[in-house]
């Protein structure tokens, strides 16, 4: 089972590439930056983890930028949005983004989408709540067709244009592969559709969702093996490691606080310990 690391850049944590060299040196496979563009003050929707929300969510940087530092400060960790807002985002300058930074890192690129939880937010950027997950599908359909055709058109109800050249296309092909996060069974049913990977939610229950992922996928026509289950959001625990990795997650991605070295680096360290332990 590999192991990723997630961080809340900040002005205040470790940089990007502090910590994506940090993580590489021990054996990480991994490093991941999410994202939210702003905070409104008001709050239609509670935060999923429950009580005030977390300072670090107003403050956390653009992950393409942090991340593309990161790409320069390392030779083969992977770069991970875990996870990006596509819904908010405009489809055809994220295409370029995505493909500049796969340019960028020669391939290391993973793109971690998600559909949000924060409906203050993506209504400031034009995105109803109610139809987010729908936007969020016409992005992805669009941008695969601009990553992979010379000439490229879409047209769906939120994303919709005549055809157009852009440049420049991802290293990987036919793209980067993207994990879709979401709880299930709508999350998965999602990544089953559209996605080459799947983030589940941390609260859910994998020893019950996962064998039933996997009946979905294969109805869908798809073999369940080619679509990486991704765990975030974990805490130390050896005993729930072993037994994702025995119920096939292929990755797990703690989240360190947006501290600096002094305070991270010794939990990367445990985690390296555990992660020895899962995997003999």
């Amino acid at each position: 089972m590999k192991l990723g690391g997630a961080m809340f850049f900040t002005e205040y944590s470790m940089t990007g590439p502090e910590l994506a060299v940090a993580l590489e040196e021990r054996g990480y496979d991994s490093v991941w930056a999410p994202e939210h563009s702003h905070i409104p003050l008001s709050r239609k929707t509670p935060f999923p983890g429950g009580g005030e929300l977390p300072k670090q969510y107003a403050d956390a940087m653009d992950p393409f930028v942090v991340l593309a530092a990161a790409a320069y400060a390392t030779k083969t960790i992977k770069l991970g949005t875990g996870v990006l807002l596509v819904q908010q985002r405009d489809t055809i300058q994220t295409a370029k983004l995505v493909a500049s930074i796969d340019q960028v890192s020669q391939g290391r690129f993973l793109f971690g989408i998600g559909g949000g939880w924060n409906k203050d937010e993506m209504e400031n950027h034009g995105t109803i709540y109610a139809t987010r997950f729908k936007r969020m599908r016409e992005s992805v359909e669009a941008m695969k067709e601009i990553w992979t055709k010379p000439k490229a058109e879409y047209h769906g109800e939120f994303v919709n244009f005549d055809p157009i050249m852009a440049w420049p296309k991802p290293v990987q092909k036919p793209h980067p592969p993207i994990l879709v996060g979401g709880a299930f069974p709508q999350g998965a049913r999602r990544a089953i559709r559209y996605g080459d990977g799947w983030i589940p939610t941390a609260r859910g229950d994998l020893a019950v969702e996962l064998p039933e992922f996997q009946k979905m996928a294969r109805d869908a026509g798809r073999d369940p093996a080619s679509i990486e289950v991704t765990s975030f959001g974990l805490a130390e625990d050896l005993d729930r490691l072993k037994r994702l990795k025995d119920l096939g997650v292929a990755r797990v991605v703690p989240m360190f606080p947006p501290e600096k070295s002094d305070k991270v680096l010794p939990i990367i360290d445990r985690w390296t310990k555990l992660m020895q332990h899962v995997n003999g």
